[in-house]
């Protein structure tokens, strides 16, 4: 196929073009480190305190130029089985098929949808939560803090932090509704490695 044709040039152009579009988002798209992210959450006990627990990232994956927002996109699953109230005989109730039920869907999985720029460090992920079976949609705000290579230069990190606030009964959790509050406050730390195959790679840390 010539390229001097008037109607061939075009794709001539696409086909130049698209190996190295598909090479910048590789050099963008980083994996999740499972042990320096975390996920806290809060909900009302009986109206006398809000306890906290927390959960554990168990994989996933990140697309984010720090340059330019306009393709970030993630996915990744939360380990509800590995839940951490304190106690244990909290978390077995926690993870009670009325509740959680940890062991009929021991993972929640979020995926994004698109986002939205506020400005250098801020912004808000759009996306969709699938807990307890049931998948709504869930907003994410967020703070950009930093990407860099580790003080060894063995690796380069990025990191976040985000809340969202979700209605728990929106996800069929209805259990327990004089004791345990409704709104659920969710905090997200996350950091994640660079890794061109994060997105079809399932590896674990290392």
């Amino acid at each position: 196929m010539s390229c001097l044709r008037p109607t061939r040039w075009l794709w001539c152009l696409a086909a130049m073009l698209l190996p190295l579009a598909a090479a910048r988002a590789a050099e963008n798209t980083w994996r999740y480190d499972t042990v320096h992210s975390q996920v806290v959450f809060s909900i009302s006990h009986n109206g006398y305190s809000r306890p906290f627990g927390r959960l554990h990232i168990a994989r996933g994956w990140l697309r984010f130029d720090p340059q330019d927002w306009s393709s970030a996109a993630t996915e990744l699953d939360i380990d509800l089985a590995g839940v951490d109230m304190g106690d244990a005989d909290w978390n077995k109730a926690v993870c009670k098929s009325s509740l959680l039920d940890c062991a009929g869907q021991r993972q929640a999985h979020f995926v994004s949808t698109g986002v939205e720029r506020k400005d250098d460090r801020h912004g808000v992920l759009h996306g969709q939560l699938t807990l307890h079976g049931v998948t709504r949609p869930l907003d994410l705000a967020f703070t950009f803090n930093r990407a860099a290579r580790t003080i060894y230069e063995t690796h380069e990190v990025i990191g976040f932090s985000a809340t969202a606030m979700l209605d728990r009964n929106d996800y069929g959790i209805t259990a327990n509704p004089n004791s345990i509050g409704a709104q659920v406050s969710v905090w997200l730390e996350l950091e994640a490695v660079r890794d061109d195959h994060a997105m079809t790679s399932g590896k674990e840390n290392p």
